[in-house]
């Protein structure tokens, strides 16, 4: 009896290689599991009619059962998200035939398989729930053949077996409804030796479910105090990081009234890391600081949600932090031996990344400046305005609704209150995939029609106005969802001061 293809069940998972630190301390630990599905082999009946005849028999008819439930238990150890081990025990079910002979009588034909199995397995998560699998492994499968006849079919060893080891492989997808618990569906096929010299292949189809052990969300950390010491970094590659020579703080001031920190929170588009207008106004705070006092030193720690590559999120926020430094070198002139990037990844987070909202408040920049005593009459400069307004647009229209007047009634007090100030008005899409051109075309309409509305109902000088369109360069949450698409149909309204010195 000869068995090849069936049709099979889930998971034993694919790949074992070392994990990076930073992956293995979030994404590493054991888990057990187990799935059960419909198996399927082909039965050789043209084999089975040669070896009768070999002995005397012509066969007039073969029925075949070649079709079982199958089902597995494993349990496994996962190196990181991408890597896993398993190890686990097989039950292929039953499979068998009956053919009828001339002169009279019948051949039956039984074969039980099940056995022990250990895969390597290779994960690649493409959404925060799905991910799809492959994997590959030895079985070493315990095969149990049974024969009998009747009339004049006789059979001289009724009971062979064979246990050996081969090889076996399969796919398929994930679904993690929480870092505990998820639930599989697959395929996958196990080559085996029957007890008649033999080779098969058996497939099974099956979903089955998986309980992790150890694995939880990553808890918010807790609001900063107003003085909070700088945390010990995490230290990068040396090429990644941009090393402050040691500077002694202001140790002597004529009049101690506090102690002054500043904690500064930029935030970041989705896998990008160039700062918006907005975020590098708020830089004036920091830079007036480190003027102030030419003795300090600032660490710039970036950072990111926890979508996609570690390494890759790693890099990305040394590069946030990098902009930052950039920008205080180049734009406010302070010197760069006194600032330190660090990159933290997705290792830090203060929000949690299951929302939307918790991701974008972890795409973010902190600059952490050690105190010193200030002195009296310290003025800060303040951040610039931002006015960002969710403007709902109809499908591919930069039509503005009369229901946004309110809002364009409160830019058109602050400027008219500030005749000093310019305004840029940022116009921003959700994501267009097949024709970009066209969203970054929309998205400055947008913008165009928010400067005409302006000065056309609130009579605001049209020289004081400029518009700019990013089309979905700018994502504020990600596409996948309704609501992410409608969060990134926004228009920013940024008020421009005039250039002033600080001292």
């Amino acid at each position: 009896m000869r068995l090849s293809r069936a049709s099979g069940k889930l998971q034993l998972v694919a790949l074992l290689i070392i994990a990076s630190p930073f992956a293995m301390a979030q994404d590493s630990g054991w888990y057990i599991g187990a799935n059960v599905g419909p198996s399927r082999a082909k039965i050789d009946d043209i084999r089975i009619t040669s070896g009768l005849l070999g002995a005397g028999f012509a066969t007039t008819s073969i029925n075949d059962h070649d079709r079982d439930t199958g089902y597995k238990l494993f349990v496994g150890y996962q190196f990181n998200k991408y890597f896993s081990f398993e190890a686990g025990y097989f039950d292929l079910g039953k499979f068998s035939f009956n053919a009828t002979t001339v002169p009279a009588g019948t051949l039956d034909g039984q074969l039980k398989l099940n056995g022990e199995n250990f895969d390597v397995v290779f994960n690649l998560p493409f959404t925060e729930k799905f991910s799809i699998f492959a994997r590959a492994g030895v079985n070493y499968a315990n095969v149990k053949d049974s024969f009998s006849g009747t009339g004049t079919v006789y059979v001289l060893n009724p009971n062979p077996s064979e246990r050996a080891a081969n090889y076996k492989f399969g796919g398929g997808l994930q679904y993690d409804f929480t870092k505990s618990f998820g639930m599989r569906a697959e395929v996958e096929r196990y080559r085996i030796n029957d007890a008649v010299n033999n080779k098969a292949d058996i497939d099974m189809a099956s979903i089955g479910l998986l309980i992790r052990f150890g694995r939880k969300s990553p808890a918010p950390e807790q609001a900063q105090a107003s003085y909070v010491a700088p945390p010990e970094p995490v230290a990068p590659p040396p090429e990644r990081v941009i090393e402050a020579a040691p500077v002694e703080t202001v140790a002597e001031a004529p009049t101690k009234t506090e102690e002054y920190c500043t904690l500064l929170n930029i935030q970041f588009d989705i896998n990008r890391d160039q700062m918006q207008r907005q975020e590098k106004e708020k830089l004036a705070v920091i830079g007036t600081f480190l003027a102030k006092y030419p003795g300090t030193t600032a660490v710039i720690e970036g950072h990111t949600d926890n979508v996609g590559d570690p390494e890759h999120n790693m890099m990305l926020s040394l590069h946030r932090a990098e902009s930052v430094v950039n920008y205080l070198v180049d734009d406010l002139h302070i010197d760069r031996s006194r600032l330190k990037a660090v990159g933290y990844g997705d290792l830090r987070p203060i929000a949690d990344n299951a929302t939307e909202e918790g991701k974008q408040q972890n795409r973010r920049i902190d600059a952490v400046v050690p105190c010193v005593m200030d002195f009296p009459g310290l003025k800060v400069a303040p951040a610039r305005i931002t006015m960002a307004m969710q403007i709902e647009f109809d499908a591919l229209k930069a039509d503005i609704k009369p229901e946004y007047d309110s809002d364009f009634q409160r830019v058109a007090n602050f400027m008219k209150a500030n005749p000093y100030v310019t305004a840029t008005v940022e116009g921003n899409t959700a994501a267009l995939p097949n024709d970009p051109n066209l969203a970054m075309k929309i998205s400055l309409l947008r913008a165009n029609n928010v400067v005409d509305y302006l000065v056309n109902h609130f009579g605001i000088e049209r020289s004081r106005l400029s518009a700019e369109g990013f089309g979905d360069t700018r994502r504020v949450a990600y596409n996948s969802s309704a609501q992410g698409r409608e969060d990134n149909r926004r228009v920013n309204i940024i008020i421009n001061y005039p250039q002033k010195a600080t001292n």
